[in-house]
């Protein structure tokens, strides 16, 4: 069954519509054709009795005189019975003789120089034809002009001219009838390679990402490689997928060892001081586990397309200040000087509040963890920034763009992060010592996970910011300066 929205009732429907347009046409010439079809037949019927009549018009005792022969009218009568009327008029004007005061055909409606002339009348009542035959007396000695005026009415004529047209019309509704055939055999053949493409794709498996690979016209082969596109699309969207699983996994399956390898090396001790160490070191690493599942939500939510956050007037300055007041207690731990620059006027822009904190917390943390002894959060009026600069090693100009992709850690990083190990920098225990495990290394961490700048930049994507990398200085080492510019707000929320 035809749906009201198939393709091929569409295509049905415009093909028909400019063919019932044509019929009609057709229809309405057909109609004129049988109408003077019939008035030629009928007309001629007419000029036989014009003449017939002129024929027998004589001049008598100084008149005309008309012996009229019964032949002349029987030949209009048909098998419908017309009504036949006829008049003799002299030249004056006057009736000679006949069965009717039949009117004449004026200069102004008709040709008066031709010698027959046709007209269709009202005459009492009823339509007639009229046909009016202008001739003179061939007597030598008397060229006296006269009309003859002969009518009929059209019950033989329009009989003539429906059955005409009803020939006409069979014909026409017999082509229409084969045309109709002809374009729904057409249309299917025409959308055979659609149907074909769509029960191939419905007879793939739905777990397979593979091109399609089926000839077709060139249309659809348009669309067809459209579908591998989208499919290619489609096969990088699940490897990165798998990749993230894999690496996140194997992120969490580290913190998680570790806490299940203190938790058995604190079981086999009887010291409640062992049991202390054991218990801060296990905290610290389920602390930092839970802020790496909190970033792999963030970038999971993130690199969700449909995810569009409603944005908001949002005060940089007040964002800024928070996130200072928030994370100075740990900074303070780990000897690193975190300060603020603003202006004290509010710095609207079109974001997310959380969003604009969990930027800062993942900078300020990258900045502690990789070597960094000062940091500085900072924001612009004009335009409107928000940026986070710090002493640490930096990161290489040809390595930016790589470290804005999830679990990506460069050399220079982790080289800080080692540094600022050995000079003792590391997160303390409460009794001010780096924890470590039964052998004497550092217990398992999750340090250096790779997703503080890819989480940025997904942020930065969502509130239509520009995200910007540089060196904080031209010391050695030169620090990074990571700096989000903004559109000023404009007073109302909008949708990214």
């Amino acid at each position: 069954m035809i749906g009201s929205d198939s393709l091929n009732r569409r295509l049905l429907t415009w093909l028909l519509l400019p063919m019932a347009v044509v019929g009609a046409l057709v229809l309405w010439q057909a109609w004129l054709d049988a109408h003077r079809t019939a008035d030629r037949a009928f007309d001629r019927l007419l000029e036989a009795s014009t003449l017939a009549i002129a024929e027998q018009t004589q001049w008598q005792e100084n008149r005309l005189w008309l012996d009229l022969p019964p032949a002349a009218l029987e030949m209009l009568a048909t098998q419908h019975d017309e009504r036949v009327f006829y008049s003799l008029v002299d030249a004056q004007g006057k009736v000679v003789t006949g069965n009717a005061d039949l009117p004449g055909i004026s200069r102004t409606t008709g040709t008066i120089d031709a010698p027959l002339t046709f007209r269709n009348i009202e005459w009492n009542g009823m339509p007639l034809r009229l046909g009016v035959r202008k001739a003179r007396l061939e007597n030598w000695s008397v060229r006296e002009a006269y009309e003859v005026r002969v009518a009929h009415t059209r019950e033989g004529r329009d009989a003539l001219t429906w059955k005409l047209f009803r020939q006409s019309l069979a014909y026409l509704l017999a082509l229409a009838a084969l045309s109709i055939v002809a374009l729904l055999v057409a249309i299917r053949l025409a959308l055979a390679p659609l149907t074909r493409l769509r029960r191939h794709i419905r007879a793939r498996d739905p777990r397979t990402l593979t091109p399609l690979e089926l000839s077709l016209p060139r249309e659809l082969a348009e669309l067809r490689d459209t579908l591998n596109e989208l499919l290619a699309r489609m096969r990088r969207v699940k490897a990165n997928q798998e990749r993230f699983i894999g690496d996140a996994s194997h992120q969490l399956r580290t913190p998680m060892a570790g806490l299940s390898a203190r938790a058995e090396l604190a079981l086999r001790q009887n010291n409640p001081e062992a049991w202390r160490e054991a218990l801060l070191a296990m905290q610290d690493t389920s602390q930092k586990a839970s802020r790496l599942a909190v970033q792999l939500l963030s970038l999971t939510r993130l690199g969700n397309p449909e995810y569009q956050p409603e944005l908001v007037p949002t005060d940089l300055t007040n964002v800024a200040r928070e996130a200072v007041k928030e994370h100075w207690p740990s900074c303070q731990r780990q000897g690193v000087d975190l300060g603020l620059e603003a202006p004290d006027i509010p710095v609207k822009v079109d974001a997310q509040d959380w969003q604009l904190a969990e930027v800062l917390a993942n900078l300020i943390d990258n900045a502690c963890r990789y070597g960094a002894h000062q940091v500085t959060v900072g924001v612009d009026a004009n335009p409107p920034a928000l940026w986070v600069k710090d002493d640490g090693p930096g990161i290489p100009a040809e390595q930016r763009l790589l470290m804005l992709r999830p679990f990506h850690r460069g050399s220079v990083l982790a080289e800080g992060f080692n540094r600022k190990t050995a000079e003792g920098s590391c997160p303390k225990t409460a009794e001010g010592s780096c924890p470590k495990t039964a052998e004497g290394s550092s217990l398992p961490s999750v340090e250096g996970s790779g997703l503080g700048l890819a989480i940025v930049d997904g942020i930065a994507r969502s509130l239509g910011a520009q995200l910007v990398l540089e060196d904080a200085s031209d010391a050695q080492p030169p620090g990074l300066s990571v700096e989000l510019h903004f559109s000023p707000s404009t007073g109302s929320g909008r949708t990214s």
